[in-house]
């Protein structure tokens, strides 16, 4: 007969069915709660008729009588029955599951069972766990305010559609009518199941006051300490109720309060049963009932005991327990946590030392686990549901990091060894455990029939066991051993069993050893999840956040903040099958909180990186020799004797006295952020990645994001570009600056494993394009903005000149003081450093800039030639005759404006050019090996060669900074001013008449007075110079695009321009003339500059003498100085 009641099995199958139905409620109860998620039945403005009237009728609804309170269900019938299906089907599991539950319990009553949680430990706890389950359920059930509504409005599309009302809809009715007061009806319901709950309960006053001890107990028993008995390192922690050592208190309190509310009458009737649930009471003030969901067990106690006769003295007891726990309860668990956050340390230090340990001392680390679990569980719900208190810091734990961190590092080992563990116990198992089971079945005076088989079963499973199963990586299963040996606790633990199993207290305490080691070897993740899960943690979000904050605010906490993200992998395991769309809502809850923490632990320590990157930043900059002038005046005044120290003076530090220290106590700013970054690198040792969900998180790839784009800041804010002032910081110190960023930047490798160069390769490379990847502006923009707004305009309006010289741009003398010196950002040192930070890219960005410049001043040049057309061409044709050409030099207009404009794009390309050689010595030095082939290729190429392949090679050789004869930018920027409205020839003609009147415009230059040739620039004041090096590229692109011989219309310009020069001679006024030596030397060096005209093509047309001779005249001017 009692084998026949399959108690076991409905145990099992009913409380994991009672979970899953109690998840759905909760799920039920918060979808309905919140208005994003609300069914849309319920949130229908049109609805609200039909709603009112079933929740004011429910549950004798007369869905015929009246049918105008209820149209909008009529209309909608099928989309009203779609929505609250599933909701109407999970009601009906509840009344499933409580029939089940009722039979269950009367059954069990029946057979008159015993439970003691000492002996029979998963009978017992499965009972108890069906009981509190099942109020939950009830519980849950009536917090759903929704519930009516759903229902009825079912039934009424149900009874429209159908004609009938639906077969459930009555039960399911009544159900909710007589859990209108769910504990009056379920105290009802458990009068006739007290004598078996009590008794369950009543076993647990051996174990639950042992496990609610204050931490100065834990102290003084030196609890969870593997060093307090050395000699007994290697014994087998083991005792008589293994399974209790780590059962939660949360649980056991649970048992307690619900249990008793359920069977209030053992309370006046046993003093043992007050004393325990007097303690229960003195625990806190809430107890979960499932999630976030909880009990606030004082008030529920009092009201429920206070409706009942007899009970006056309880609910005394009730609020002497409430006053004791205000004042003493957030205290005691304030304690427990800080001695926990030492033992758990202390035993993870020593378990990772010696993990061989783990074998023997596995129930140390369940416990550690289980108790650190407890604490962290009770903070969270009290801290949630705060009373109302003096000592609110009892319930605030800025701590908390360090706790989890160690839960975090214990799992993580058990995981990692868990072959040494299995090793062990296998062993444990087949040469130790099967042999007592032995020998106590032996010594059993009864053992009948199908005991006898069970029992001799689990000795011949755990007799087969060797090592080669652990070494040769074979999965074990003892679910079948586990389920077996429930099955004979009940059938042991029925009234008038054959065996009854409490007389053989030696068989439960050896089975209940072996059932605890199997567990060791095949469901090790199982019992981890029991004993350290915290995906509670998960549905507090608010509190989990909070206590992220208050950890990483302190400075010793800093080390355990990998804790936070770590514990949100074990969201996932909270799920239930009943109710997966809560996994969905998990999963996003548990990515945003992930991240959040990630995101704030990568910016903590990005900070502080950058800080001492800042701090090496500006040790570097006093060692630039500009910071030793002071030192060296100093030292030269004191060689001298000139200057006498004053009186308390106080002398100014060199570089590096820093460094000095008399005593090591003596801690610097540098010294705290070096702690600082250790302390946080050291928490990304926790794990490499974390899985949340179906996703695989790296921390340190969010660290190397966040300094990804605060280093970008950072080389941003080192340029110290102002715009309203157009202040910039020198090339040269924007790359010292950065090597000094560099060089500590890589010293985090030695912190943490993680890729500096990649980081450092990413950042400089989005450095030289003209946005960030965060859309971000860069260097190169301000360096390009920089250089035209500031250098290149004033060098257009001739403040700042070209000095080829120098191979620079410098400042004018004017009465004004200029805002910048433009050698000191255009020198060749400056220019190279540009093209170190910026690159090829960048100075390709500079490159096009400079390009739509000057497209703009060709643009202009065409209106001012089409203008001149008539003229131009009548001079071109008549340049050999004197009195023609001076006449015709009248009717011209703009010849200034030309040449100015011009001038500018001499200057622009100028200093193209100037960027192009510095970017080419660059990247000799940096790869050579690649620049040897380009260079061999630019010189294969032969002018007969196809013009696109000619351009496509010389483009890439321009792009490392090789000149090139013809100038692939300008080709390119001049052929994209092509318009369709103007043909080719007509392109052709504009092209040759700008030549002609760039020409005829030269002698008008020695009217200006900064015309003048200075020996010491190697230029003109005027950047007329500049005109050489515009006149040659511009010629060459044009007639590139137009497929005309460059060389034969140069050599053109040359004579034109020779004849009207040589005109000037005839000019016999010398203020007129002045400047007229200077304007010949340019004619000199349009043809220097050239690739296309020689020197011979030059005496052809206008003689070398008179070059002599004005070489003589500018440089007889020059005084030059022997030292």
């Amino acid at each position: 007969m009692d084998y026949q009641q399959k108690l076991a099995e409905k145990l099992t199958i009913l409380n994991e069915r009672g979970n899953g139905v109690l998840i759905r409620m909760n799920y039920i109860k918060k979808t309905c709660a919140q208005p994003k998620t609300r069914p849309s039945i319920l949130t229908d403005k049109g609805m609200e008729p039909a709603i009112k009237y079933i929740n004011k009728k429910f549950p004798n609804i007369d869905f015929r009588g009246n049918i105008q309170n209820l149209t909008s269900i009529q209309r909608q019938k099928s989309e009203v029955m779609t929505a609250t299906a599933s909701y109407y089907d999970s009601f009906l599991d509840v009344i499933e599951f409580r029939d089940h539950v009722y039979e269950l319990l009367n059954t069990i009553d029946a057979c008159q069972c015993f439970f003691d949680i000492t002996i029979n430990f998963d009978f017992t706890k499965n009972y108890l766990d069906l009981i509190t389950t099942y109020t939950s359920v009830i519980i849950m059930l009536c917090r759903i305010e929704e519930k009516k509504a759903l229902v009825g409005t079912y039934n009424c599309a149900y009874e429209m559609t159908n004609g009938n009302s639906d077969s459930s809809y009555p039960r399911l009715s009544q159900m909710f009518v007589e859990y209108e007061h769910p504990w009056k009806k379920l105290t009802e319901e458990f009068g006739p199941h007290t004598r078996c709950v009590t008794t369950a309960l009543m076993s647990l006053k051996m174990v639950y006051p042992r496990r609610n001890l204050p931490a100065e107990q834990w102290r003084s028993a030196q609890l969870l300490s593997l060093l307090s008995a050395p000699a007994a390192m290697l014994d087998p922690a083991c005792c008589d109720t293994m399974a209790c050592e780590y059962l939660s208190m949360e649980v056991m309190e649970r048992w307690i309060i619900i249990g008793f509310l359920l069977c209030h009458s053992s309370l006046n009737a046993n003093q043992a049963s007050q004393d325990l649930w007097k303690m229960a009471l003195r625990s806190g003030f809430n107890l979960t009932l499932t999630r976030d969901e909880v009990l606030n067990i004082h008030k529920v106690s009092e009201d429920l005991l206070d409706s009942f006769k007899g009970y006056s003295k309880r609910v005394a007891d009730i609020k002497e327990c409430r006053d004791y726990t205000v004042v003493n309860c957030g205290a005691i668990h304030r304690e427990r946590r800080q001695f926990l956050r030492g033992a758990i340390k202390e035993l993870f230090i020593v378990l990772e030392d010696e993990p061989g340990l783990l074998g023997p001392k596995a129930l140390f680390v369940f416990m550690a686990l289980s108790f650190s679990r407890d604490e962290v569980l009770w903070l969270v719900r009290h801290s949630d549901n705060m009373p109302k208190t003096k000592t609110p810091e009892d319930y605030i734990d800025n701590q908390m990091a360090e706790l989890l961190f160690y839960m975090e590092k214990l799992r993580g080992l058990m995981k990692k060894h868990i072959h040494v563990v299995q090793r062990y116990h296998v062993q444990y198992l087949a040469q130790f455990d099967a042999l007592v089971l032995n020998d106590t079945i032996q010594n059993m005076y009864v053992c009948p029939e199908e005991e006898s088989v069970l029992m001799s079963s689990f000795v011949s499973t755990l007799s087969a066991l060797s090592v080669k199963q652990v070494e040769n990586k074979e999965e074990f299963d003892f679910r079948a051993l586990r389920l077996d040996w429930l099955r004979l606790q009940a059938y042991t633990s029925v009234n008038k069993a054959n065996l009854p199993i409490k007389d053989y207290t030696d068989l439960p305490k050896v089975m209940n050893l072996i059932q605890f080691h199997t567990r060791m070897m095949d469901s090790m993740e199982e019992l981890l999840h029991e004993t350290s899960e915290v995906s509670i943690l998960g549905f507090y979000s608010r509190v989990f956040e909070k206590m992220f904050y208050q950890s990483s605010e302190e400075m010793t906490m800093k080390q355990y903040l990998m804790a936070f993200p770590a514990v949100c992998s074990h969201f996932s395991q909270c799920g239930h099958p009943l109710c997966p769309e809560e996994l969905d809502v998990m999963e996003k809850k548990s990515l945003r909180l992930c991240v959040t923490f990630l995101e704030q632990i990568a910016k903590l320590t990005s900070s502080v990186v950058l800080d001492i990157c800042a701090e090496q930043c500006n040790l570097n900059e006093q060692l630039k020799p500009k910071h030793c002038a002071e030192t060296i005046s100093a030292a030269h005044h004191r060689k001298q004797k000139k200057s006498v120290a004053k009186k308390g003076e106080i002398q100014k530090e060199k570089p590096g006295a820093e460094s000095l220290r008399k005593d090591r106590t003596i801690v610097t700013n540098v010294d705290k952020m070096h702690l600082i970054l250790t302390e946080l690198c050291s928490c990304y040792s926790l794990c490499s990645d974390l899985s949340i969900f179906n996703h695989i998180v790296v921390p340190t790839e969010f660290l190397i994001s966040h300094l990804e784009i605060r280093l970008s800041e950072v080389i941003v804010r080192m340029a110290n570009y102002n715009q309203t002032t157009q202040e910039i910081a020198r090339p040269s110190d924007l790359l010292a600056g950065l090597r000094a960023y560099t060089a500590s930047l890589h010293s985090l490798s030695s912190y943490i494993n993680v890729d500096v160069t990649r980081l450092v390769k990413n950042v400089l490379l989005q450095q030289t394009q003209p946005l960030d990847s965060h859309g971000g502006q860069t260097v190169t923009t301000l360096y390009t903005n920089w250089f035209l707004e500031s250098l290149l305009r004033q060098a257009s309006n001739a403040l700042i000149i070209h000095c080829p010289t120098m191979q620079c741009f410098v400042n004018q003398t004017t009465d004004s003081e200029p805002g910048f010196r433009a050698e000191e950002f255009s020198d060749v040192s400056e220019l190279q450093a540009l093209a170190e930070i910026i690159g090829s890219y960048g100075l390709k960005f500079v490159s096009d800039n400079l390009m739509w410049h000057v497209t703009s001043q060709v643009t202009e040049l065409k209106k001012l030639v089409v203008e001149n057309t008539d003229t131009l061409v009548q001079m071109k044709n008549n340049f050999d005759k004197p009195e023609e050409m001076t006449s015709l030099k009248k009717r011209l207009t703009g010849g200034e404006n030309a040449l100015k404009r011009m001038t500018i794009i001499g200057v622009i390309l100028s200093f193209r050019s100037m960027a192009k050689n510095c970017l080419n010595d660059v990247l000799w030095k940096h790869c050579p090996y690649l620049m040897g082939p380009l260079d061999c290729l630019r010189h294969i190429i032969s002018p007969d060669d196809d013009i696109k392949v000619t351009l496509s090679v010389l483009e890439l050789v321009s792009a490392v900074g090789y000149t090139c004869d013809i100038d692939p930018a300008l080709v390119t920027a001049i052929s994209n001013l092509h318009s369709d409205n103007i043909s080719i020839d007509e392109e052709y003609k504009l092209s040759c008449l700008l030549l002609v009147y760039i020409a005829v415009t030269l002698p008008t230059l020695v009217l200006d007075p900064n015309s003048f040739y200075s020996r010491e620039n190697g230029g003109h004041n005027n950047n007329l110079h500049c005109l050489a090096t515009a006149v040659n590229q511009l010629a060459a692109a044009m007639f590139t695009v137009q497929k005309k011989n460059i060389k034969q219309h140069l050599k053109d310009f040359l004579l034109l321009a020779s004849s009207t020069l040589l005109q000037l001679g005839q000019n016999v006024e010398k203020m007129e003339c002045k400047n007229r030596e200077s304007i010949y030397l340019l004619l000199h060096m349009i043809v220097e500059e050239s690739p296309f005209l020689t020197q011979d093509m030059l005496e052809s047309c206008f003689p070398y003498v008179l070059l002599r001779n004005a070489y003589r005249d500018v440089y007889k001017s020059f005084i030059v100085t022997l030292g």
